[in-house]
């Protein structure tokens, strides 16, 4: 059976209007993962809310602390859920 699991994530530094959503996204998609990114207001934070199996999961969180090649992740902080499966897919909020 496999281990189900949610993480919220919130990620620090120079990660807007870096393509920083878009990677997250075709990352999560290419985990088979579901969930939603989206930059805070506050200019250099982005969110990111991701289910399916937890070594993905996990997976992703890697991904996360490199970004693609002009971010600069400073920080990344999770908080680890119960699966819910409340997303369809995985998509970019605006």
């Amino acid at each position: 059976m496999t281990d189900l699991a949610s993480v919220h994530a919130t990620v620090h530094g120079y990660v807007q209007g870096v393509f920083y959503r878009a990677f997250v996204a075709d990352t999560a998609m290419m985990l088979l993962l579901t969930g939603y990114v989206r930059n805070l207001p506050n200019g250099d934070t982005v969110e990111v809310e991701a289910e399916g199996e937890r070594k993905q999961l996990e997976k992703l969180v890697g991904f996360l602390r490199e970004g693609p090649p002009a971010a600069r992740v400073e920080q990344v902080t999770t908080v680890w859920q119960e699966y819910t499966g409340k997303y369809s897919g995985f998509s970019i909020l605006y």
